[in-house]
């Protein structure tokens, strides 16, 4: 392994540690010497805190170091060229004097791409690609996002092995056990929103919280509720009442919803609607990833979690990729994507472990970093 992807690894590292909601990504940095030694290092803390790469210059007054002339940086996401609510991280290597820059996958912000060109362009070496798979698939829910002007979208489900998701008299509590629902719990609280239908919050009333062992203590990130269908909430539900608010969208139009929730800042989506919704979103190709817990239980009858998805043939069938399968208890936890998605465009080149001496031209988005 070389010294640039050893530092993209530990950077890689430190971006895990910022936080997974919110508009922006996780970035990590690192300042390696000419012997690839480590000087400095940061990560992105969240909106309107210091980029990584700024964090990780910050730092380099505590190893005696005034400026950072002769280093490289070593970041996951090339260095934003633009002002937002921080300035660009491109002008800030450059002020420090770095004489490298080392990153794994282009920024396809349509206004904070960039940085790559302008480094390039003031005499700095310039390296793109470095790990870019592992750096994208880690990166997969904003880049999603980010591409297409809209929330990566998670549909889940919980059934059983014959695909139900309740029995024939309406009862599903509990298909699957302890350790799959505590789990569910975790994946609402990193999401920016959970999504359910208009039917659902009718028929079950659900809290839709986020909370901690035995379903007590609320974790520390609430994702915000969103209803979609026509019909209003009532006003003795549980969602009124949900720590991070409630947002009533009016319309069962899914792409003006997602539109919507991308302006607001919204970048990781949690589909929980049950079979209508949950269907409405594979019909619709609207689906980045399936999150499905499988309890070992035959119910049989007509209750399935999902429904028509538009898909008449076998030859139409909508095909996916098995991205984890996982045992919870005596439940499996089966993540599969769909086999061409945003976050990796059908046809784009995967760069494994492999060194560009050019900077990369973004992909055109209708978002930035802030």
């Amino acid at each position: 392994m070389t010294d640039f992807e050893q530092a993209m690894r530990h950077a890689l590292a430190l971006a895990s540690h910022g936080p997974v909601t919110g508009g922006n990504p996780q970035v990590g940095c690192v300042l390696i010497d000419e012997n690839g030694s480590r000087v400095a290092e940061g990560w992105h803390r969240g909106a309107g805190t210091a980029h990584a790469e700024v964090d990780a210059l910050s730092r380099l007054a505590a190893a005696g170091r005034s400026d950072a002339s002769g280093l490289t940086a070593v970041v996951i996401l090339e260095p934003c060229n633009h002002h937002g609510r921080t300035g660009p991280c491109a002008g800030a290597l450059l002020d420090a004097g770095v004489a490298r820059v080392v990153y794994a996958v282009p920024d396809p912000g349509a206004a904070s791409a960039g940085g790559a060109e302008r480094l390039a362009a003031a005499g700095v070496e310039v390296i793109g690609g470095v790990l870019r798979a592992e750096v994208e698939d880690f990166l997969r829910p904003w880049l999603t996002a980010t591409r297409l002007g809209r929330p990566h979208v998670v549909v889940k489900w919980a059934s059983t092995l014959d695909g139900r998701a309740a029995a024939d008299d309406g009862t599903s509590q509990w298909i699957t056990g302890e350790a799959a629902r505590q789990r569910v719990h975790e994946q609402r609280s990193q999401v920016d929103a959970i999504l359910v239908g208009t039917g659902t919050v009718l028929a079950d009333d659900p809290s839709l919280t986020a909370r901690g062992g035995d379903y007590g203590e609320f974790l520390p990130f609430q994702p915000l509720p969103v209803v979609i269908g026509e019909r209003p909430v009532p006003a003795d539900a549980k969602l009124r009442s949900h720590p991070a608010g409630l947002l009533e969208t009016g319309t069962r139009d899914l792409d003006e919803v997602l539109r919507d929730l991308y302006a607001r800042g919204i970048r990781r989506v949690l589909v929980e609607g049950g079979p209508t919704l949950a269907s409405a979103f594979l019909e619709a190709d609207l689906a980045d990833e399936l999150s499905v817990y499988l309890a070992p239980v035959l119910l049989g009858g007509g209750r399935l979690a999902v429904g028509d998805i538009g898909v008449p043939t076998l030859a139409a069938a909508k095909r996916l990729t098995l991205s984890s399968v996982e045992s919870l208890g005596g439940d499996l936890l089966v993540i599969a994507r769909p086999t061409a998605s945003a976050s990796q465009p059908a046809g784009a080149p995967v760069l494994h472990d492999t060194v560009k001496s050019t900077a990369t031209t973004a992909a055109p988005a209708a978002a930035e970093k802030e």
